[in-house]
Order: C-alpha cells, then sequence, then structure tokens
C-alpha cells in the first residue's frame, strides 16, 4: 500500500468523514461532502551517516486537504457548524498521533513519529451556498538505509 493510499484509508475512519461523500487526489468537486487532499510533497528536514554508512534521514510530507460543505452567504449558524467539523477534525488528528494510531511513513522509531493537522480555515466561499476549508496536515518520519 502506497503511503498516499495509507493516509486516505485513515482519513475515512474520521468519525466525521460521514460528511465526506468523495475522496479525491489533486482535485475537489463543488459539491457538499468533497474532500481533496493534495501532496506537496517530501521535504527531507536531516540526514545523518554512522561510522558503518547507514544513513537516517528525517523526512516530512506536507498536504493540503480541501473540504466543501454547505453554507449559505451570511449563514452563521452553518459557518459555526463547519467550523466546529474542522477544528475537530484536527483535534482527531492530535490525538490519533499521540495514541500512536495515525499511519506511519518511516521505517525507525515508528512510535517517535508525528502527524498534525493545523491552520484550519475557510479558503472560499460562493454566492451558491457552498464553503471551500482547508487543512494543512504535515506528518514527519524518519527513514533508514543500510550501507550499500
Amino acid at each position: 500500500m502506497s503511503d498516499l493510499e495509507k493516509l486516505k484509508a485513515w482519513l475515512q475512519t474520521y468519525p466525521g468523514a460521514d460528511q465526506l461523500a468523495d475522496f479525491q487526489v489533486d482535485y475537489t468537486d463543488q459539491l457538499p461532502g468533497s474532500f481533496g487532499v493534495f501532496p506537496a510533497g517530501l521535504v527531507e528536514v536531516a540526514r545523518q551517516e554512522n561510522i558503518l554508512g547507514d544513513v537516517s534521514v528525517q523526512n516530512q510530507y506536507n498536504f493540503a486537504l480541501y473540504l466543501v460543505l454547505p453554507k449559505a452567504p451570511g449563514d452563521d449558524v452553518g459557518a459555526a457548524i463547519n467550523a466546529d467539523w474542522v477544528m475537530d477534525f484536527q483535534r482527531w488528528v492530535q490525538a490519533q498521533s499521540v495514541t500512536h494510531k495515525a499511519p506511519t511513513f518511516g521505517n525507525v522509531n515508528e512510535g517517535e513519529e508525528t502527524l498534525s493537522a493545523q491552520n484550519g480555515a475557510l479558503y472560499d466561499a460562493d454566492e451558491e451556498g457552498l464553503a471551500m476549508y482547508m487543512v494543512s496536515l504535515q506528518a514527519v518520519f524518519q527513514t533508514e538505509y543500510p550501507a550499500a
């Protein structure tokens, strides 16, 4: 299973995922319940080589998650419901990471990996009654490469 497939399967276990009708990669429909993951790539944070030639790399995956929910212009009640969903999702990600229920992506020190969701915010809203929210998701993990 690829890392993206692991992430997708895990995201679908979120208790509020029942509001999500469709999961897409690099695309989000303008329909309520559309959910898109936009991978922003892998960042190498640090690299160390030991005396045997084994290399340990600390990496970070970055994703942007987009969610389309109904929200009529000027509807404070709908806006609060959507904001609660986004904030609850971020708390759920934190709890999953702390309790080691989040997916892991490295091959060493998997218990030290972190997955975080932050900066959840309204990204766009239209006059037709749809709002798009964005949450930034980061996974920090370590991969070890044995000497050749």
